[in-house]
This record gives C-alpha cells, sequence and structure tokens, in this order.
C-alpha cells in the first residue's frame, strides 16, 4: 500500500486559531487507514484574531491584502511546525479561513492564498475547496462529512463542535449532513464579555439559569425548520441571534446556560435516534462538559468522545484527506449533502 503524508490546515470562525496537522493515510481496496502523526494548535496574536473578526466589514483592499498577508502567516506557522518536528508531507492541504459564506449568493470565501502558503513552505498547496461545490449550486458546506464515510464510518452520527455544530449520518445509502446551530461562535463571545476567551468545561453556563423565554425565541428561528441541505455562517449569527441575546438583558452566565440548552435541544432534534445508535463527538466544544451534559440529556443517542487528538484535529484531519482526493483526481464533494448539481473534486492545486 502506498502512503501519503499530507499535512491539515484548518483555522474555524471561533477564532481559537490554527489547527495544524501532520497526518498519514493508506488505503487497501475501500478502505482508509489513518494516523495522526503530529498536532498543534497555535493561537491567534492579538492582531491577528481582530483583524479576521473585522475584515467581513472592511474594504476590498483590505480583503484582498489580508487574504495574501494571511496565506503568507500560514505558510510560516506551518513552516515553523515543520522545523519543529522534522516532518515534511508530500503537500499541504489548507482550508483557509472564512470570512463570507452566503451559498445564496453563490458566494463562499476562504482566505488565506494557496500561492502565498507555497512561497513559505517551497511545497505544493490544495486550498480553496469550497467554490466549486458552491459554482455548482450547491451549500459549499459541510465538506467533512466525505471524510465522516471515509475515516469514521462506524458511527451512526458524526457531530462536530466548532464554531458551529454540524452533523453528518448516512440515510438511505447517501451521506447527508447539515450545519444545526451556532456553538462556540455564540459561546466564546459571550464568554469574552465577562473577560475569559471561552467559558472553559461550560463552568460559566452550569452556574447561570436557563430562560425559558428567550430560550424559546432561540428555538423558534426560521432556519431550525428549514430541511437539509443547509449551512450556516457568521452572518447569520449577527442577524438573528446577537439581537436576540443583546435585548434580553440578561446576565453572562444565564446567557450562556440558555445558549447550552437552546444548542443541546437542536443538536437532540437533528439526531432524533433509537437507542443504542452512537454519536461520534469532536470539536473544542466536546471539551465543554457542561454542554456535553445537555447534549446528553436531550439524546437517546450514545456520546463517544475519542482520543483528545482526534476530538482537536478531526476537521483538519479531513482536510488533509480532501487534499489528497483532490490530489488523487477523487470527488472529495458530496452533492448529497450540499445540493450541489453533482458531485465533484474541489481544490485549487498551487
Amino acid at each position: 500500500m502506498k502512503s501519503y503524508r499530507v499535512i491539515g490546515l484548518m483555522s474555524g470562525t471561533s477564532l481559537d486559531g490554527l489547527d495544524i496537522a501532520f497526518c498519514e493515510f493508506s488505503r487497501e481496496g475501500n478502505r482508509w487507514q489513518y494516523q495522526v502523526v503530529e498536532a498543534e494548535t497555535i493561537e491567534y496574536e492579538a492582531e491577528w484574531k481582530e483583524r479576521l473578526a473585522k475584515l467581513d466589514h472592511g474594504s476590498a483592499l483590505e480583503f484582498a491584502t489580508t487574504d495574501t498577508a494571511y496565506g503568507h502567516l500560514l505558510g510560516r506557522l506551518t513552516r515553523a511546525f515543520m522545523e519543529r518536528t522534522g516532518l515534511v508531507p508530500d503537500f499541504i492541504a489548507s482550508h483557509g479561513h472564512t470570512i463570507f459564506h452566503q451559498p445564496a449568493l453563490g458566494l463562499t470565501s476562504q482566505i488565506g492564498k494557496g500561492p502565498a502558503i507555497a512561497a513559505e513552505t517551497g511545497l505544493p498547496v490544495i486550498s480553496d475547496f469550497r467554490s466549486l461545490d458552491v459554482a455548482l449550486g450547491g451549500q459549499g458546506a459541510p465538506l467533512v462529512p466525505i471524510g465522516d464515510r471515509l475515516l469514521f464510518g462506524d458511527y451512526t452520527f458524526c457531530l462536530n463542535l466548532g464554531g458551529f455544530a454540524n452533523i453528518s449520518t448516512e440515510r438511505d445509502g447517501r451521506r447527508v449532513a447539515w450545519d444545526i446551530c451556532p456553538v462556540n461562535i455564540v459561546m466564546n463571545r459571550l464568554a469574552s464579555a465577562a473577560g475569559y476567551a471561552y467559558d472553559p468545561g461550560g463552568e460559566i453556563a452550569a452556574s447561570g439559569i436557563v430562560d425559558d423565554q428567550l430560550l424559546s425565541s432561540l428555538n423558534e428561528l426560521p432556519y431550525y425548520r428549514m430541511s437539509a441541505p443547509k449551512s450556516l455562517g457568521k452572518e447569520w449569527t449577527d442577524e438573528q441571534v446577537r439581537p436576540l441575546l443583546d435585548r434580553s438583558g440578561l446576565r453572562v452566565a444565564d446567557l450562556l446556560a440558555t445558549w447550552s440548552e437552546h444548542a443541546a435541544r437542536q443538536i437532540a432534534a437533528a439526531a432524533a435516534a433509537a437507542p443504542g445508535n452512537t454519536m461520534l463527538v469532536t470539536g473544542g466544544g466536546a471539551f465543554n462538559t457542561h454542554l456535553i451534559e445537555r447534549i446528553g440529556h436531550h439524546t437517546a443517542s450514545r456520546l463517544i468522545l475519542p482520543d483528545p487528538l482526534i476530538i482537536g484535529f478531526k476537521e483538519a484531519l479531513i482536510f488533509a484527506l480532501l487534499g489528497l482526493l483532490r490530489h488523487l483526481g477523487e470527488n472529495n464533494c458530496l452533492s448529497s449533502v450540499t445540493g450541489a448539481s453533482r458531485d465533484s473534486c474541489g481544490g485549487v492545486i498551487s
């Protein structure tokens, strides 16, 4: 079996930092084997965190210059990772950082220019994984489900708790997936109001009281009545969620408690399952003990939290796989997930 060595780069909407994962893949028949050899998260400096958070309201020139500058940043961080570990991949697969995601307008944008990463590392780079699917009429998200099928197909559901919660499963022989609701993108902003970067373990939320009126208003948002395929972006959160939270007048602990309950109920509804079904839970939110407890309370699925390396770096691992599929010329985006006119092999090679 031929072995492939790929670095996957992932930056989520919650702005936790850049995930870098050096991964090895091999395939026997239709069965993929994988290993995360080395991985780390590099926290963004305050200047970059602020720049990324505000870029969607910047000028066209600011967007263009940041796109290039951020690509060079990714390249430098990746080169430093390779120097520290002594690990050199065949190529790099970069998700980039999402600034705009409005597929109804034919728009999705993940900054971090591939040529800039390639220039800094001296390695081939595959990036811009979403644009082809959107051009084919799809949501361009979520992209992880093909990796769920190929690497984690033994689980009934694969739930990722990142900036947004998304879920994937097999239905009538087809992989289906969708964004459920915001998670860390909301909770981190609320925690920052209390002087924290995030709510460690959900301790602040656990100390709060759920507000039934706000909970009802959140659960009645129209998105939750839409059928998949569907996906969420920062824009939706700013327009639909933030005003409800800001008008509530609740203290931070109660807002976090209410949001955690809201997210748990929406996740349970998305994974309405018979007892005995299994749900693999990954992403930064998997470390939020209170949120996991509330999800477990509402769902009949058995929650499975894997090794911390997989919890933290599953998305970087799967984007490494998406890059490998692009390298091999095989489809890496499923129309059954995104609603596009056909499956596709997305990604631009630099």
